[in-house]
């Protein structure tokens, strides 16, 4: 029987500016590809900006793309970056 992978998200590190930037290192695992990966957002009025989550830059497969920005977004809001 064949295992299952999902997609995984870590929090490494996040740090807020004096402007009121704020960001956040993380690493991951993109199942569709079958990669390790590590990255770097801002959130600037709480939308994330970064290569690794931007639809035509990201080395992501589009479903990690799409989870990761999600649960950054998520995690953002819920105030976990405080």
């Amino acid at each position: 029987m064949e295992q299952q992978h999902q997609h995984t998200l870590s929090i490494v590190d996040f740090s807020t500016t004096a402007h009121g930037s704020t960001f956040v290192k993380f690493t991951g695992y993109d199942a569709k590809i079958e990669k390790k990966f590590s990255g770097e957002v801002k959130f600037l009025g709480g939308n994330p900006y970064g290569d690794i989550i931007h639809p035509d830059r990201s080395t992501l497969s589009d479903d990690c793309r799409q989870y990761v920005q999600n649960l950054l977004v998520e995690k953002f809001h819920s105030g976990e970056f405080q």
